[in-house]
Parts: structure tokens; C-alpha cells; sequence
């Protein structure tokens, strides 16, 4: 297809817009005039048959016919209207212009159906008596009657009144006409405006493809002159060019810098990445893979994958990509520092321009955390089966026994139904615990936890007088030591419940008529002001390989104890998330025989 200039791109458009435009105001203005002007016309018919009203209804309801012709043809030509009086069934009585008594049956016209119904009909249409289209506006009359089902039992007749609308159409054919010329006026204007734009853009491009033309024959000396009658795009696409003339001329410089841009995308990834050539050589290696897999990379460039890595699953690898057309991925174990790292290594061979290998290339991601949340899911499945399925066990065995032995014996009855209690017991402590666990990690999540600027001591006197019944039963003394002016913008019902589970553990296992202390103060951890909740007991005290772990979900240091006890295996999980919840950390220090010491540490930055 033959190329237009710029010109007849712009031009017909705008001149079809500008033209469509004007031809919907004109259309639009006189549907406005014409509503208006017949909006108006029927008020103001309505109003002048309300003001004869009366007297027609007083000549109809006399029966004195004649006087009301007589009356209608005077009344119409002082007002210039044409008046009609319709009876109930349709035939015309009176009428100003033309003799009534010839004049056929009015009873379908719309307007008059519409007053038959006891409402105000207004219609235009053609008239065949009077050869104009006329404006029709009819009222019912009445004979007086206040109640408007009487009113239309006793139905006088139609008065109508009609005007012709010829003198409408004549002053719309002139607004039409008026419009009309501006438009062609207004198109004028547009073409000549669009035709002086598209000079105006037309001119910098010509100058700019010529400045192309001497750019594609290697002439890069003479840049393009930005001058004032270009708009700011073509400014913008004549300083493009000269910016392409001059990375064409420093093309060498711009392959380097794009070199140290690709040693810095490589050496920033998190990602490990590996690439060797042919020769199973490394080519290069970035700052991850040699953290990762614990070398040196700058050691590392130039020498094969068997002797820069001492790994015989990733060498495997890399000869099995170079042997493979098709993508390889697998998981590589390496271990450093004597720990086991598990690496997701994805591998595809490098391919030039003509399609041929000159590498390969390996992209490793540490799914080491995923391993190991991954297993501390599998161990919480295991824990929640195995905590859930002890109770359920007792309570089916002790209610079998119950059913197959009967209720004779109540006293060994009772002490089933006793064990059916506590084993239910310890299952809706379970739930609970789950449930409280559950909720606290959404509110985190969804950071729904309300913080509130609380006194601490507050939280701790309500946790101490929660968990006092069990300390009176083993005669264990609690003692608080905190600050009353010490405060904290916290969720204090959640800071309760960390602390009465820390109070509650320690009580258990302390010995009786022992005590537990409980502290809150300011302290200082790597250069943060903290805020420190700490429970010590002196009981029992807990072993040094499972610190680590004491805070998993059901993981116990002394399984038979904790169940004897009664505990679910939750409480200090729930102690951890809550104080994650305040961006706060909790820690234990113990040592068998001696006791233990948890603290909450709750930084003070924290806002409410």
C-alpha cells in the first residue's frame, strides 16, 4: 500500500470528528428546543383551559349547547386557540372553528381517552379537519363533586384545547440553519488549524530523516539540532538519535560496561550460579555459589568442576547437561561446615547465535529451610496424631470396658468415668491450645493484634492471681518483683496468657513448698532498650540437648513427666508466637537440678 504523508494522517480524521461532533449538537440542540417548547406550550394550554374551566362545565351541566358553542368560538379567538367540548361518549358539542355538529366522534383521540380517565391527555399530531399539525391538551369536567370516584361517575365531558405547532418547526429550521453554518465555519477553522499543525510536525521529522540518512552512512560527526518549532516528543526522538550515534560510535565501550553490568547482576543474585564451558571448566562462578559451596571464585575461574568442587553428585550433573539436549534438574546435598545443605539445581546447556553449545549453565537455590520446614511439619503431624491419639485410646478402652463389664460395679464404673473425664480434659486442653495457637498467628499474619500502652505490672499481677489456685495446691510462693511505673504498648490479654503459661510451667515443675519468681524491668540487648519479663523456678531444671528445641510444637524434654502432669505439649509454642506477635523474642537458660529462667524480650519501639 502507497505511504501518506503526515498531513492526510491527521487531517481527514480531525475533520471527520470536528463535522460529527457538530452534527450531534445540532441535533442534540434542537431535540432540547422542541422538548422545551412543547413542555411549555402544554402547561401553558392546560393552564388556559383551567380559566374556562368552570363556565363550560356550568353551559354542559345546564344543557344549554348553543350559548357553549357560542362561548367557545368567542373564548378562541381572544386567545388565539382552538376549543373543543367532548361528552362522555365521544361526540363533539362545541368547537371554535369548525361546526360541531359534523365533526366525528373524538371518543379514540389519545388526549381525550387519557381525560375520560380522569387525568390531563396532551398529544401532537396531524389534523385532518384543520390540514395542521397542532398540539392537543385535554381536561375531564366535572360537575363538582369533591370525591374522586364521584368525579369520574359523574363525568361531564372533555375540554380540549389545541394550538398548531407550525410556528415551532419554522424557528427550529432556523436554529438548524444557524448551527449548520457554524459547523461548516468551525471545519474550516479545524482543517485549516490540522493542516498547519502536520506542517509544523512534518518539518522537524524531514529534517530529522535526513540527519537518520547521514547517521546510516557512518556519519556520526554532525548531530541533530533540536530546535524551537519541534514539539517535546520530537525533541525528545531527535535527542534518541543522537544518544544511538553515539553509543554506535563507543559500541566497544558500551560491550564492556554491559560486561561489568552482567559480573554485577551475577554477583548480587541470591541465587548460586555456575557456568562451564565444554571442558566441564568453570567459566564463571558468582559471589553465592562460592559462599555456598565454600571456595573461592576468583580460585575457581579456569579450573574443571572436579578439582575447583569436591562434590560427585553436582560433577554427575554437569556431564549429564552437557550430554542432554533437554533441560536437567535435581537436588544436590553439599555439606558445609558440617552442616547439610540442600540445594534445588536447575541446568540447560548455553547456545550461541548459529544454535551451537559452548557451555552450560547451573542455577542452584537454597531449599534447605524448606527441607527442614518440611520436616517440623512431618514431626508436628506425628506429635498432634500421637498427643490426640492417647486420650481418644483411654477414653474408647475405659467406655468399651464400661459397656462390656455393665454398671453393676459402681465404685469401678465411677473410676472409669473419672479417667474418661481427665483424658477429656486433657483432649479439650489440646483443642484449645491448638485453637489459641491458630488464632494468635493469623491475628500476626493479618496484623489484627490491637497494641495498647498497659502497665506492665498490671499484666503480671493478673497472670500471678490467674495461676495462684495452683500454687496454693503445691504451697508454692510467687513473687513478683516489677517497677509500677514500667509500660508497654502491648495486647495485654495475649502478654497474660504468655505469662500465666510461663508461671504454670514453672509450677509444675518445681518441688513443693518452693518458690517462683517473676520479674519485669529495662534492659539492654545489642545496643537495644528492651523490655525483659522473666519466670524462674528452682525445680527440676531442663537438659542442655533440648534447649534447642523447646519452643516446637509438642516437643517435650520429659515426656512421661509432662503428660503425668497434665501438660499439652503447646504452651510454650503459644509463649513464642505471642511474643513474635510484639516483635519480641523469648529465650530459656536451665540447667538440671537448679531450675530454669524464661524471659520474654519486648522491644520498646514497638508502637501501639
Amino acid at each position: 500500500m502507497q505511504s501518506k504523508k503526515l498531513l492526510w494522517h491527521i487531517f481527514p480524521i480531525n475533520l471527520i470528528i470536528t463535522l460529527g461532533a457538530m452534527c450531534l449538537v445540532t441535533w442534540f440542540g434542537s431535540a432540547t428546543v422542541q422538548s422545551f417548547y412543547h413542555s411549555q406550550m402544554t402547561q401553558d394550554l392546560e393552564d388556559r383551559a383551567r380559566l374556562v374551566e368552570g363556565q363550560v362545565a356550568h353551559f354542559l351541566s345546564s344543557g344549554r349547547e348553543e350559548e357553549l358553542e357560542e362561548f367557545c368560538r368567542m373564548a378562541g379567538r381572544k386567545s388565539f386557540t382552538r376549543i373543543t367540548v367532548i361528552l362522555p361518549s365521544g361526540k363533539v358539542v362545541a368547537d371554535s372553528n369548525e361546526d360541531s355538529g359534523k365533526m366525528e366522534n373524538h371518543g379514540k383521540r389519545p388526549e381525550v381517552v387519557s381525560a375520560f380517565n380522569g387525568i390531563t391527555g396532551a398529544s401532537i399530531r396531524f389534523s385532518a379537519t384543520l390540514a395542521k399539525k397542532m398540539l392537543y391538551v385535554a381536561i375531564p369536567l366535572y360537575p363538582g363533586a369533591e370525591n374522586a370516584n364521584e368525579k369520574k361517575a359523574n363525568l361531564l365531558g372533555v375540554l380540549r384545547l389545541s394550538f398548531a405547532v407550525s410556528a415551532l418547526d419554522e424557528i427550529l429550521k432556523g436554529v438548524q440553519v444557524k448551527i449548520a453554518f457554524g459547523a461548516i465555519i468551525v471545519a474550516m477553522i479545524a482543517a485549516i488549524g490540522t493542516m498547519v499543525v502536520a506542517r509544523r510536525i512534518s518539518r522537524p521529522l524531514e529534517r530529522i530523516k535526513e540527519g537518520a540518512e547521514q547517521f546510516a552512512q557512518g556519519n556520526f560527526e554532525k548531530p541533530l539540532v533540536s530546535t524551537d518549532d519541534m514539539s517535546l516528543e520530537v525533541r525528545a526522538l531527535s535527542e534518541s538519535m543522537n544518544r544511538m550515534a553515539m553509543q554506535l560510535k563507543e559500541r566497544f565501550d558500551t560491550i564492556l560496561q554491559q560486561r561489568n553490568e552482567q559480573d554485577a547482576v551475577l554477583s548480587s543474585m541470591l541465587e548460586a550460579v555456575i557456568v562451564v564451558d565444554m571442558n566441564e571448566k568453570i567459566v564463571e562462578i558468582n559471589k553465592a555459589a562460592s559462599e555456598l559451596l565454600n571456595i573461592q571464585s576468583q580460585n575457581a575461574i579456569g579450573k574443571s568442576i572436579q578439582e575447583a568442587i569436591r562434590n560427585v553428585q553436582l560433577q554427575g550433573m554437569v556431564h549429564e547437561i552437557l550430554a542432554s539436549d533437554t533441560a536437567v534438574v535435581d537436588e544436590v546435598v553439599v555439606n558445609k561446615s558440617g552442616n547439610e545443605f540442600f540445594l534445588q539445581t536447575n541446568g540447560v546447556k548455553l547456545r550461541n547465535t548459529s544454535g551451537e553449545c559452548f557451555g552450560a549453565l547451573l542455577v542452584m537455590n537454597d531449599v534447605t529451610r524448606l527441607r527442614r520446614l518440611e520436616n517440623v511439619r512431618r514431626d508436628f503431624v506425628a506429635n498432634v496424631s500421637h498427643e490426640l491419639k492417647t486420650p481418644v485410646t483411654s477414653i474408647k478402652g475405659y467406655a468399651e470396658t464400661i459397656l462390656d463389664s455393665g454398671l453393676e460395679d459402681t465404685e469401678q464404673t465411677s473410676k472409669f468415668l473419672q479417667i474418661i473425664v481427665r483424658q477429656s480434659n486433657q483432649l479439650h486442653a489440646i483443642v484449645e491450645d491448638l485453637l489459641d495457637l491458630s488464632r494468635i498467628e493469623q491475628e500476626t499474619d493479618k496484623e489484627d493484634i490491637v497494641f495498647i500502652c498497659g502497665n506492665v505490672k498490671d499484666v503480671l499481677q493478673a497472670a500471678v492471681q490467674l495461676c495462684s489456685v495452683k500454687a496454693q495446691e503445691k504451697d508454692i510462693a510467687i513473687n513478683l518483683d516489677c517497677a509500677a511505673t514500667l509500660s508497654y504498648a502491648m495486647d495485654p490479654i495475649l502478654m497474660e496468657q504468655a505469662v500465666s503459661n510461663l508461671v504454670v510451667n514453672a509450677i509444675k515443675y518445681s518441688d513443693p513448698a518452693s518458690c517462683v519468681e517473676i520479674r519485669g524491668y529495662k534492659t539492654d540487648q545489642a545496643g537495644e532498650e528492651m523490655i525483659a519479663i522473666s519466670v524462674q523456678d528452682y525445680g527440676v531444671g531442663i537438659g542442655k540437648e533440648h534447649l534447642p528445641r523447646l519452643f516446637e510444637r509438642f516437643y517435650r524434654s520429659d515426656k512421661a513427666r509432662s503428660r503425668k502432669l497434665g501438660g499439652t505439649g503447646l504452651g510454650l509454642a503459644i509463649v513464642k508466637h505471642i511474643a513474635q506477635a510484639h516483635n519480641g523474642t523469648v529465650t530459656v537458660e536451665s540447667e538440671l537440678g537448679k531450675g530454669s529462667v524464661f524471659t520474654i524480650f519486648l522491644p520498646i519501639t514497638v508502637e501501639g
